[in-house]
Formats: C-alpha cells, sequence, structure tokens
C-alpha cells in the first residue's frame, strides 16, 4: 500500500472513531530562495486506541508531519481535521484552545521546566488552560507512570528515564484525544527506552488514546500497530501489523 500524493486518506482502523485524519497533505518552506516540500501528498487517518509509528531518516518529513496532525503547523494544501474540526477554520485562539484540549506531545529533549518540581510540571497544562484544583488528578497521573513519591523533586534530581516518565504524565493529565511522540526514546539508553516504549503502547491499549509517534529506529517502531515508512516527505511503504 502507498499513501503518498492524491489517495483517499488511509483507514488505519476502519472499526474506530478517526481522531486525526490528514488529507493529501502537502508542506512546502522557502529555504534562500528555494522551495522545499518538507511534506508532499501525504494521507494518513488514525483512529482512537491506534498507535501508528512514523519511520525515516532525519529530514524525510515526519516530524513535520507530526506538527501538522497536531495544529502545530498549517499545510501548504490538502486539509488536516483533528477529533473532526478543520484546523484551517480556526484563528490562532481556536487553534491553541484545539491543542491544549485535544492533543498532548512527548519530546526527545523532555521539556520540564528546570524550576518547577515534578508536580508542577506535570500540572502546567491544567493551569494554563485556566483550571483550578488541579492537584489531585496531576497526582493521579505521576501515580500511573509510578513517579509520585517524586513529586517534590526538580527536574535535574532525576534520570532521563524518569524525566521522560513526567513528561508523559504532562502530556497525559488532560485526557488527550492525540498524543503526539517526536522520538520520545531518542535520549534514552536501550533498556530505559524500551520503558517507555511500553508505557507508550499502554497508554493506547488502556486508554484509548490515538498515539502517531515518529522515531529513526525500527526497533522503537515493533509495538505499533501500523509503520508508515517516509522518504523525502513521501509515504513509501505501510506495514499494518
Amino acid at each position: 500500500m502507498n499513501a503518498a500524493r492524491g489517495p483517499a486518506p488511509l483507514d488505519v482502523t476502519p472499526a474506530k472513531r478517526p481522531i486525526a485524519i490528514l488529507d493529501n497533505v502537502s508542506k512546502e518552506y522557502r529555504n534562500e530562495g528555494v522551495t522545499v516540500r518538507a511534506v508532499d501528498g501525504v494521507s494518513l487517518e488514525i483512529g482512537a486506541g491506534s498507535f501508528v509509528a512514523l519511520v525515516g531518516r532525519s529530514g524525510c518529513g515526519k516530524s513535520t508531519l507530526l506538527n501538522l496532525a497536531g495544529a502545530m503547523d498549517f499545510p501548504t494544501s490538502g486539509e488536516v481535521r483533528l477529533d473532526g474540526v478543520a484546523t484551517s477554520s480556526l484563528d490562532d485562539a481556536g487553534l491553541t484552545r484545539l491543542r491544549r484540549e485535544k492533543v498532548g506531545f512527548i519530546f526527545q529533549s523532555f521539556q520540564l521546566l528546570p524550576t518547577l518540581t515534578v508536580i508542577e510540571n506535570v500540572e502546567l497544562p491544567l493551569l494554563l488552560a485556566g483550571e483550578k484544583n488541579v492537584r489531585d488528578g496531576s497526582m493521579l497521573r505521576l501515580e500511573w507512570v509510578e513517579l509520585d513519591a517524586l513529586a517534590g523533586r526538580l527536574p535535574h534530581q532525576l534520570s532521563g528515564g524518569q524525566m521522560q516518565r513526567v513528561a508523559i504524565a504532562r502530556a497525559l493529565v488532560h485526557e488527550p484525544k492525540l498524543l503526539l511522540a517526536d522520538e520520545p526514546t531518542g535520549n534514552l539508553d536501550t533498556v530505559t527506552g524500551d520503558i517507555i516504549l511500553k508505557l507508550l503502547r499502554r497508554i493506547v491499549s488502556e486508554q484509548g488514546t490515538a498515539l502517531l509517534m515518529a522515531t529513526h529506529s525500527s526497533e522503537a517502531a515493533a509495538l505499533s500497530d501500523l509503520i508508515v515508512h517516509m522518504r523525502d516527505g513521501r509515504v513509501s511503504e505501510i506495514v499494518k501489523k
């Protein structure tokens, strides 16, 4: 199967409600007067409770595709719909609200705020959304990743694996429909990376969250339901497991 340029969106999980739909999307950038097409006519549909891995070399377009799926960027052409909403129909305030309510992000570099404690980092998305009385719910997320005993520590007092587990708790605290993970094991050793990948698998299986992960590693993609291989901004191969 090949979902590059033009076809209807690939239905990853036909029995499950679609969370993210990318319909023939392309993204172009201007670089020193030259147009670079980072994503080239990709169509993809990701259902609730699906784990989809984007695999390819650096520069193949997988991180750009993550940004498009998470309403962090607009496609040059084509359409992105997130939980039934076309991102092109929203203004900046609407996009911010959509991301805060529907999307969770996990990064290779963890991106924890160094001056906040573990629990304060987890609470932050809820506080930014204007919610109050967020401590109990945030502690439940820390308990889920088995780090509630470290709630009062600062990020520099944690191991890399612990920091990524805090980042996962933060990404889940507002119960997003879509979880985006950009090289989530890239800064971790193999054993710790395997623990993080199994935790991501549990999120999908137990909570029904849609997960889209970008990775260089075929081993990291092994726990996914579907592997989308990208090359030069296009989908070169799709392997359904």
